[in-house]
C-alpha cells in the first residue's frame, strides 16, 4: 500500500497561497538555499508520484517541462500524475492518468495498489479532502519566518480538526523548518 504524503510551503501564520495581484508574490524566493533544497530533495525521496488538483497541475504542467534538467525538475517530470479533473482529455504533461469521476474511489485505489509515494504538493482543495477523509499518512510543512497576513490557508474551514504527531524537524540555514507529521486522525478532545 503507498503512502499519501502532503507537502505544503506555509508562512508562520497558516497561510499556503496568495490572490494574482498579491505584493508578496514570490515569499519564498528569498529562503532558498542550496542546503534547502538538498533537505527538500531527501524529504521527498527519489521516486514517487504525484496527486494533484486540476490547478496545481495546470500550473505546474506551464512550468516544471520546461525548467531544464535538475533533481526537482527531473524527479517531478518523471512521475506519474495523478490529477483531479473534470478535463481529462485536455491532460498532457505525462505520464499522467486522472481519478475519475469518484475522486475519493479513484484514490483509494491508487494507494491500495503497490509503487511509489504519493506526494500532494499545493492542491489545498484536493488536500483537505484528503485529509476529511483520512487518506493521507505524512504531512510535511515547509515552515518560512513570514508572517503574510492574508492568502488562502492550509487547511479550509468546511473539514472537521485533525491531530498530527511529530515525527521530525529540520532548519534550513535561512531559518525555514522542514516539520514531518505523521497524521493521527481525528483531534481528541
Amino acid at each position: 500500500m503507498r503512502k499519501i504524503r502532503i507537502f505544503e510551503h506555509i508562512s508562520l501564520d497558516g497561510v499556503i497561497e496568495h490572490d494574482e495581484g498579491y505584493a508578496y508574490g514570490a515569499w519564498t524566493t528569498p529562503y532558498r538555499t542550496p542546503a534547502g533544497l538538498a533537505m527538500l530533495l531527501e524529504a521527498y525521496g527519489t521516486s514517487f508520484d504525484l496527486l494533484l488538483g486540476r490547478h496545481t497541475y495546470d500550473l505546474w504542467s506551464g512550468f516544471w517541462p520546461k525548467a531544464g534538467s535538475s533533481p526537482m525538475a527531473d524527479r517531478l517530470n518523471a512521475a506519474t500524475k495523478y490529477v483531479a479533473t473534470h478535463r481529462p482529455d485536455s491532460l498532457g504533461w505525462g505520464p499522467v492518468k486522472d481519478l475519475g469521476a469518484d475522486i475519493i474511489e479513484g484514490v483509494r485505489g491508487i494507494k491500495a495498489k503497490d509503487g511509489p509515494d504519493l506526494i500532494v504538493s499545493g492542491s489545498s482543495t484536493l488536500t483537505s479532502v484528503l485529509l476529511g477523509q483520512g487518506l493521507v499518512d505524512e504531512v510535511v510543512l515547509i515552515v518560512y519566518p513570514v508572517l503574510l497576513g492574508r492568502g488562502k490557508r492550509f487547511f479550509s474551514d468546511r473539514v472537521d480538526a485533525r491531530e498530527l504527531a511529530l515525527v521530525s524537524t529540520k532548519a534550513t540555514p535561512t531559518g525555514v523548518l522542514i516539520n514531518l507529521y505523521r497524521h493521527v486522525g481525528s483531534l481528541r478532545t
